[in-house]
């Protein structure tokens, strides 16, 4: 019997970029509400979100990944935090839209050395393309080194 190679992602923009992460990863997507703020963070760093009591850090991609946002007619405002647990600890992810879920055969995404060096290589599992659009698929335990992940936790 064939090995199943298809994983399921959860895609989103950031900036006028579509990425893609593992579905695996994903605990929940909430809307952007009542995020605060806090203190002496790195500045990737948006707050603090209260999920059914359970205090979650929350990042913003476009600080943590350089990119500007996407010049829309719809105020640039944020649309979602994608919650993702690594290892157990959780943390949003700001993103501007949540798009689809979708489909992928692992062995259709493709290295690319362009979207690698965009976001940095460490993050980058490699790139689908799609009928519309290429979608660069996140290895979003790899988003942060581990030392910033330690901070991260002791923030959160």
């Amino acid at each position: 019997m064939a090995e199943n190679t298809n994983r399921k992602y959860v895609t989103f923009r950031v900036g006028n970029e579509v990425y893609g992460i593992d579905i695996m990863l994903v605990h929940s997507i909430v809307d952007y509400e009542d995020v605060r703020s806090i203190p002496n963070a790195p500045g990737y760093i948006e707050g603090l979100y209260n999920l059914r009591g359970e205090v979650i850090p929350v990042i913003n991609l476009h600080l943590r990944f350089q990119i500007p946002m996407a010049e829309t007619s719809d105020k640039d405002a944020l649309d979602g935090i994608i919650i993702i647990d690594i290892n157990h600890f959780k943390v949003g992810l700001v993103v501007d839209s949540v798009l689809k879920i979708i489909e992928i055969d692992k062995n259709a995404i493709q290295q690319s050395s362009a979207a690698q060096d965009k976001i940095g290589n460490a993050y980058v599992a490699g790139v689908y393309i799609d009928t519309s659009d290429y979608i660069v698929i996140l290895e979003a335990e790899k988003i942060f080194a581990p030392k910033e992940w330690q901070r991260i936790s002791e923030i959160g």
